[in-house]
């Protein structure tokens, strides 16, 4: 399916997401709306287990919000739909995998979509960066996220200087899981969504709820919700077929056949 800016396309169980919007990739509230949609849609379908996100072209995934709408009167708390900027910043219950497969420059609320996927693979050109500082806006999903996913004042230096890190160092903080050529983001990501719908969609699904239900709480609040059978995905996962399937396949040893339920 195709509209005029996003291009998606079901291959198997995974969804491939691709941003088009020249020059740079940039987000209005439509194309938000929009995005939101196809994740809820994702999200709700049975058939599909894991998403990819990506962007047309080489020089940018995004640059995130478009600074021209914003220009022509659009305001930073326009109506970005259900899921938030991008789609996936807000989206409630998504508890299936999304890669990003960052084939670019990430820029400010294009950083924002990455860091809100699962993985993130990074083509060895990618460059990242937060430069709202510089145009007196809030990076507002990166000052809530990206102090929990690398080291405090890494996190500090990039929204407070707005500097481009490069691919490697992103690596080396952790922020990506892979830098690939260019030539092979795509056949990576395609490859680790592959591994992913062959897995147990009711654990990944328990994994996904786990950590965001559990995120703010003390070690010990944590185990005590689960006890109180306070995670509906893990207790979904301990009811279901697939966890008798599992135990079986382990004991015939052989491949098991997850069905989702």
């Amino acid at each position: 399916m195709t509209d005029d800016h996003l291009h998606v396309t079901r291959r198997g169980r995974v969804l491939e997401v691709t941003l088009d919007r020249p020059k740079a990739n940039a987000i209005d509230g439509a194309t938000s709306r929009r995005m939101g949609d196809l994740f809820a849609e994702f999200r709700d379908d049975p058939e599909l287990r894991v998403a990819i996100v990506t962007a047309a072209g080489t020089k940018f995934f995004s640059a995130g919000w478009d600074l021209k709408g914003a220009a022509e009167g659009e305001s930073p708390d326009t109506d970005y739909g259900a899921g938030g900027f991008a789609g996936l910043q807000e989206l409630p219950r998504l508890n299936k995998p999304v890669i990003a497969a960052v084939n670019g420059m990430a820029v400010g609320g294009g950083l924002e979509l990455a860091i809100s996927c699962d993985l993130i693979l990074a083509a060895e050109h990618a460059r990242l960066a937060l430069p709202e500082i510089k145009v007196g806006v809030l990076a507002d999903a990166a000052s809530i996220k990206l102090h929990r996913r690398i080291p405090f004042h890494v996190c500090m230096d990039l929204l407070l200087t707005g500097r481009w890190m490069e691919a490697k160092e992103a690596a080396r903080w952790g922020l990506v899981n892979e830098v690939l050529p260019t030539g092979r983001l795509m056949d990576r990501a395609r490859e680790v969504a592959d591994l992913l719908a062959d897995g147990p969609p009711l654990v990944f699904a328990a994994i996904k709820e786990t950590i965001r239900m559990t995120e703010d709480l003390k070690v010990q609040e944590a185990f005590d919700l689960m006890h109180r059978k306070g995670i509906p995905a893990v207790n979904t996962l301990y009811a279901s077929e697939d966890l008798q399937e599992g135990t079986r396949a382990f004991s015939e040893k052989r491949q098991p056949v997850w069905k989702g339920r």
